[in-house]
């Protein structure tokens, strides 16, 4: 049987593309998983910068908020502050746990935010 250049070419470029989706079938869950946390992300950062919702930035100056509050810590460095991301959650659900004096809200405990808005928001306050 006798291969023209042609049919050569032909098949160098199915080769090509076949290993080219094969590549982006190995990859697609970790962009996918890579895709859906920023989604959370994004989702809590909208939740926290919402004055309607978390409202973080009525007391705490955070990321790009505007007109931050100043009579709470900044939420800055906050894997260095809380390195068990559970603590963190436990502080947005409930502050009083640890402070009973606290005037932040009680956003879990008082049903203010559902329990997958604190998830997000846990998630948004990690990445600053």
């Amino acid at each position: 049987m006798r291969h023209t250049a042609q049919s050569i070419s032909k098949k160098v470029m199915m080769i090509v593309v076949l290993s080219g989706i094969a590549a982006f079938a190995n990859l697609s869950p970790a962009l996918a998983e890579e895709g859906m946390a920023a989604t959370v992300i994004e989702k809590g950062k909208a939740v926290a910068v919402d004055r309607k919702k978390g409202n973080c930035l009525a007391c705490h100056a955070m990321d790009d908020g505007a007109l931050p509050g100043n009579i709470a810590p900044p939420l800055v460095s906050m894997k260095l502050r809380y390195p068990d991301k559970a603590k963190l959650r436990e502080q947005i659900w409930d502050a009083t746990i640890r402070n009973p004096n606290t005037i932040m809200p009680p956003f879990g405990r008082h049903k203010l935010l559902s329990e997958e808005e604190i998830d997000n928001i846990t998630e948004y306050l990690y990445t600053l």
